[in-house]
């Protein structure tokens, strides 16, 4: 009769080998896609921001052209009707 010691027994061992490379690799891959975002968020309101300032600057030299031009009408209507 055969004993508990005379049978043969299998071993399962489960191991999980790399899903901790898997996790940090997604990992990896979250951070730089949202580096690249807000390197595109932060460009973008860069050039919001020069945008502004070229309108700005342009708005600001046709005021200065208006007011010189306005003065300009002043002195020629001053010559051609001189005040009394």
């Amino acid at each position: 009769m055969a004993t508990q010691s005379d049978r043969p027994s299998t071993v399962i061992v489960e191991r999980s080998s790399g899903s901790g490379m898997a996790t940090g690799l997604v990992v990896l891959a979250v951070v730089v896609v949202a580096l690249i975002a807000a390197y595109f968020v932060f460009n973008a309101n860069r050039e919001d921001r020069l945008r502004t300032d070229a309108v700005s600057s342009a708005a600001s030299s046709v005021a200065n052209s208006a007011s010189s031009a306005a003065d300009s009408v002043s002195d020629a209507a001053g010559a051609i009707a001189p005040k009394q």
